[in-house]
C-alpha cells in the first residue's frame, strides 16, 4: 500500500498526459467526421450512380472491417508496401494516421445515421416546400435540418460514447494515449515496473468522460423535445 501511495503522483501525471492525447483524438475525430459523414450521406443518396455506388461501397468496406485493421493498414501500408512512409515515425505522425483512420471510420457510421434521419422526414414536407417556391437547399436547411437533428441525437450519442472507448485502439500503432500510458507501468516506465493497478485506474477516466457526455447529450435531447 505504501508503494502505491508513493507511485500514485507519478502514475497520475502520466495518465493525465495520455488522457489529453485521448481527448485530442476524440475531438479531432468529431470535427472531421461530422461534416464528412454528411458528405458521404449525400453521396449515398445521390442520383449520380457512380457517386452513389462509390459511397455505398466505401461505407460497406469501412463498416465491415475492424477499426484496428484499418489503423494498421493506413499507418503501415504506405511505408511497407509503397516504400513511402508518409506518416513518419514520430508521435505527431502516428497521431495524424490515427486521426485519419478514426475520421474515415466514424464518418461512414455517421453517414448512415444522417441518411436515416433525412429519409425519415415525410416526403410531403419537401413537396409542400417546392409548392411554396422554396429551393431544395432552403427546404433542407429550414424544414428538414432541425427535425433530422432531433431524430439522430440518440443513435449519434451512442456512437460518440463508443468513440471515447475506441480511442484506446490507437495504441496498436504506438500512439501514447491513456491505455498505452497505463500499460507502460507494467513493462517498466519512470522507474515503475510490474504495476498493473494504473491500467485498471484508466477506467475511471473513461467513466468520468462518458458520464459527462451522457449528461450533455441527454440535455441536448431534452432541448429538442419541442419537435414531438
Amino acid at each position: 500500500m505504501q508503494l502505491i501511495i508513493e507511485q500514485f503522483p507519478i502514475v497520475i501525471r502520466a495518465l493525465n498526459v495520455g488522457f489529453l492525447q485521448t481527448l485530442k483524438l476524440f475531438f479531432v475525430t468529431l470535427l472531421g467526421a461530422f461534416p464528412l459523414g454528411l458528405v458521404i450521406a449525400f453521396g449515398s443518396m445521390s442520383h449520380f450512380r457512380p457517386l452513389r455506388y462509390f459511397s455505398k461501397i466505401l461505407v460497406w468496406i469501412i463498416r465491415g472491417t475492424p477499426l484496428m485493421i484499418q489503423l494498421l493498414i493506413i499507418y503501415y501500408f504506405p511505408g511497407l508496401v509503397l516504400h513511402n512512409p508518409i506518416w513518419g515515425g514520430s508521435e505527431s505522425g502516428r497521431f495524424l494516421a490515427a486521426s485519419f483512420s478514426f475520421i474515415l471510420n466514424y464518418a461512414c457510421y455517421f453517414s448512415e445515421i444522417y441518411r436515416g434521419g433525412i429519409q425519415s422526414i415525410p416526403v410531403g414536407q419537401t413537396e409542400a416546400g417546392l409548392v411554396l417556391g422554396m429551393t431544395k437547399r432552403q427546404i433542407f436547411v429550414k424544414v428538414k435540418l432541425l427535425q433530422m437533428i432531433k431524430r439522430i441525437v440518440p443513435p449519434m450519442s451512442n456512437e460518440i460514447i463508443t468513440l471515447v472507448k475506441d480511442t484506446s485502439l490507437a495504441r496498436i500503432i504506438a500512439l501514447q494515449e491513456i491505455i498505452w500510458a497505463g500499460q507502460a507501468f507494467m513493462k517498466g516506465s519512470q522507474g515503475i515496473s510490474g504495476a498493473i493497478w494504473p491500467l485498471f485506474f484508466t477506467a475511471v477516466y473513461y467513466l468520468v468522460c462518458n458520464g459527462i457526455l451522457t449528461v450533455l447529450l441527454g440535455y441536448l435531447e431534452k432541448k429538442l423535445d419541442y419537435f414531438k
